[in-house]
């Protein structure tokens, strides 16, 4: 109980504040291959690429100790390509939807006509497309376009952002916000658990207190001595709590673990699943509208290749193989530490676009969520970190259930012989 504690003290604080474990993001892309056919109303091809694989180094800072056992920090990650591990290199071109374009005209549909006219004839004179054809580097960690000025000077406050936009651009060497989480030298079972995020009980993203709350722990370890039922994590990136359900005991290199996965009611929209209710306005089940947390953009996440969701979703974009192997995500957590042994975090970025009236660019698409890419945040222990864990937490109990066992049976050999001594000695 002491070692598990978030204590300077305790064996696994040095764990806890930077994480010793490699941990690794694979990014895969969805190139489409019929960018023109689907300006013309056609259902999209799309291929898979990479994956582009970053190693992930994360640590915290501003620890900071309270008299209410809690304590506050920022935890940085930082990424660096690897290009031994990954199909591809960051300077790969692939076609993928104009994010900022297609996002925007989706954004300004309910707008007055003239005005939609207007940013279409800008859009024309900055010749700007339906489609782009970007490096990687580029799509993941940002671009100059013009058209970012265009728009904050045509339409104010609709994209609230300057400079360079990227799906990652916040993502790296950045903080996933101020958590204040229990230290457990009170209360065991409440070690780890998020007390608050950037000084709020609940975010205000949702439509209701049940979607808002922040539960759990902030996603790296458990309160100890776990029972095989669910595990609950506030996911900054997701803008939500996520609850994972026990699905077997397995054992990692040895070591006994519990395996987490999601629920198939994790993305469920709010007519499957009412509890998700306050997660909508949604559209099929298996995908979760991210807009309000995402500078109201038409986005959404989802598993990837729309795994778990419903089969509409699959069928509208060719060249998706959704299948649990590959694109279901889990956790295996060491049921007495609450510590993970092995994980693989997976999300995916979708984009909603659809023809504008009055925004030529955007032709005669059909409406449909487009993936963009998904990706995995994975890592499991290793080294000398693993060859401790098992020591301590599998070895050493073995042995010692031995040792009851043969102390028992000699405690029982000292007994019988007592008790002969006895019988005979009268």
């Amino acid at each position: 109980l002491q070692n598990v504690r978030i204590d300077p003290s305790s064996i696994s604080f040095s764990m806890w504040k930077d994480i010793p474990v490699p941990f690794y993001l694979s990014a895969y892309f969805f190139e489409v291959l019929n960018p023109k056919q689907v300006l013309q109303g056609a259902k999209p091809v799309v291929i898979q690429r990479g994956p582009y694989v970053y190693r992930e180094y994360r640590y915290k800072t501003n620890i900071t100790f309270h008299d209410n056992d809690t304590v506050s920090y920022l935890e940085y990650r930082n990424l660096f390509f690897q290009p031994d591990m990954s199909k591809g290199s960051e300077e790969d071109y692939i076609v993928v939807p104009n994010i900022l374009l297609m996002g925007a005209a989706v954004m300004m549909e309910n707008l007055p006509s003239v005005l939609k006219i207007l940013v279409s004839g800008a859009l024309a004179g900055l010749k700007q497309e339906a489609f782009m054809n970007r490096t990687v580097g580029e799509i993941m960690w940002g671009y100059e376009d013009p058209l970012i000025d265009t728009i904050n000077t045509l339409v104010p406050g609709l994209i609230p952002f300057k400079g360079k936009f990227g799906l990652f651009v916040g993502f790296n060497n950045t903080n996933s916000g101020l958590f204040t989480v229990n230290t457990g030298m009170k209360n065991i079972s409440q070690v780890h658990m998020v007390e608050s995020w950037n000084g709020l009980k609940e975010v205000n993203y949702w439509r209701s207190s049940g979607c808002n709350m922040i539960n759990g722990t902030a996603g790296e370890m458990w309160p100890p001595f776990m029972s095989p039922t669910s595990l609950e994590f506030y996911s900054p990136d997701a803008c939500r709590s996520m609850t994972l359900v026990y699905e077997q005991s397995r054992k990692f290199k040895g070591v006994p673990t519990y395996r987490f996965v999601a629920p198939k009611t994790l993305f469920a929209n709010g007519t499957d699943y009412p509890p998700n209710e306050g997660f909508c306005p949604c559209l099929q089940s298996g995908i979760q509208n991210v807009s309000t947390c995402r500078f109201n953009a038409p986005m959404f996440i989802s598993h990837p290749h729309f795994y778990n969701a419903d089969p509409s979703l699959v069928s509208a974009i060719e060249g998706l193989n959704p299948n649990k192997e590959e694109h279901a995500l889990f956790l295996d957590v060491h049921p007495m530490t609450g510590i993970p042994m092995d994980c693989s975090i997976k999300l995916q970025l979708n984009l909603y676009i659809k023809r504008v009236s009055g925004i030529v660019q955007t032709g005669k698409i059909k409406p449909v969520v487009l993936p963009l890419l998904w990706f995995a945040e994975s890592g499991s222990i290793e080294g000398t970190v693993l060859n401790q864990f098992y020591t301590s937490l599998v070895l050493l109990p073995t042995v010692l259930d031995y040792l009851q066992y043969i102390f028992f049976g000699l405690s029982v050999l000292l007994i019988i012989s007592a008790a002969v001594l006895l019988v005979m000695n009268k």
